[in-house]
């Protein structure tokens, strides 16, 4: 059997190690490039795309570009009284 070309978001989650919803964050934001296929638009990775976002991050890590994570937004404060 041939080494399949593309890979689901549930691969994906897999190999790296995360949940479904961190994975297809991912693909949202553009961070890891993937296409939509069929009537019910089912999200599939390429696997040479999956490497080389893995690739990306290590160079990345290596050169300390790692960007920072999202700030957690701050809660909304009462309005002070005028």
């Amino acid at each position: 059997m041939p080494t399949p070309r593309f890979l689901t978001l549930d691969d994906v989650a897999e190999i790296l190690n995360v949940s479904w919803s961190q994975a297809y964050a991912l693909v949202r934001r553009k961070e890891l490039i993937a296409i939509q296929i069929g009537g019910r638009g089912q999200w599939r990775v390429e696997v040479d795309e999956l490497e080389r976002f893995i690739q990306q991050k290590y160079a990345e890590a290596r050169a300390g570009t790692v960007p920072a994570q999202p700030a957690v937004p701050e809660q909304p404060t009462a309005a002070e009284p005028g």
